[in-house]
């Protein structure tokens, strides 16, 4: 099979290429390193069946020449993490919701079957626990920069499913819960590689509000699976899976679990939402998924247990920042 992926620079996508070409398919990533890395496929230069080319998924001409080339479609690319959602709200709702209208307008032309990522963040502050794909969701306000984002990758939703309800393009959509592990970078916000990446340095490890509010952390190997999976099952195109872990830890906890399992002294301090990211910051106090529909399909669940994660960041955390302390 010939995959394309946009956004394969970034951490899922970069894993995603990782197993497909361990398959034994042909993959092509698009990225234009926004906020993916050539670092994450460095390791796939070379290699038989592996492509990539540095570009804008909004470059229409050349998604159409990708598509032709391609048997499958992850769209992955995207604008993440919460510090680059607030500090470049119009960067986040053009390059979600036109890349994605981009994609789709290319590979509707040539039915070819598209992943479309999106995320937890869509339910907004919805209290129906555990979210499933069939609830309502809930947004806040538009003149809180955070709801953008979760706004855009709605529309992406909607637009992904209109094509294959009005124009039989097999799309399927994946809210994906907070995955985590090795290529992960603390850069935008995410929680896990910055704490850990404090903890390793001995600075404070910052938790963001009171640290009560609760996640669920899923190992991206898991998530590829299931992503490989969906995109291998008719019976799930046109429809919307959660995909991730259902092991809830609180924030504070979770500082704790890497302070020790890192071996670290760092203090661990909080720090309010205002001084984090902007005046009137709302949050989730929980987040869990309901993850029943994926299982029945596909028989998939999360194999790897918080603690397993943690382990496996601080690994590879250790050794990036030990080889970046090597002379040159």
């Amino acid at each position: 099979m010939r995959y394309l992926i946009t956004g394969g620079a970034g951490f899922i996508g970069s894993h995603l290429a990782d197993e497909l070409l361990a398959r034994g398919d042909r993959v092509h990533v698009l990225d234009d390193l926004s906020t993916g890395s050539i670092y994450n496929i460095q390791h796939l230069k070379g290699r038989p069946g592996f492509q990539y080319t540095i570009d804008s998924a909004s470059n229409a001409p050349l998604v159409a020449e990708l598509i032709d080339e391609a048997d499958v479609v992850y769209h992955l690319a995207a604008a993440v993490g919460v510090e680059l959602i607030i500090q470049s709200p119009v960067q986040t709702i053009v390059t979600n919701v036109h890349c994605t209208e981009v994609v789709l307008t290319q590979a509707c032309k040539k039915k070819r079957p598209v992943f479309v990522a999106s995320t937890s963040e869509v339910y907004g502050k919805s209290e129906r626990l555990p979210y499933r794909e069939d609830g309502d969701l809930l947004m806040g306000p538009t003149s809180a920069g955070r709801w953008s984002y979760a706004c855009s990758k709605a529309i992406d939703e909607f637009l992904a499913i209109a094509y294959w309800r009005e124009r039989r393009l097999p799309t399927v959509v994946g809210r994906l819960f907070n995955t985590v592990g090795p290529r992960q970078t603390g850069m935008y916000g995410m929680v896990v590689p910055s704490f850990v990446r404090q903890a390793l340095l001995g600075d404070p490890i910052t938790v963001y509000g009171d640290g009560t509010q609760q996640r669920c952390f899923c190992h991206v190997a898991d998530v590829v699976n299931a992503l490989i999976g969906l995109m291998r099952t008719e019976e799930a195109y046109g429809q919307v899976f959660n995909v991730g872990s259902t092991e809830e830890v609180s924030i504070g906890e979770l500082a704790q679990r890497v302070r020790t399992l890192a071996g670290s002294e760092s203090e661990i301090v909080t720090v309010p939402y205002e001084d984090a990211y902007e005046e009137g910051f709302e949050d989730m106090r929980r987040r869990i998924p309901d993850t029943s529909k994926v299982r029945d399909l596909l028989g998939w669940t999360a194999t790897k247990s918080l603690d397993d994660i943690l382990v496996d960041v601080i690994h590879s955390q250790a050794l990036e920042l030990e080889l970046n302390a090597q002379p040159a």
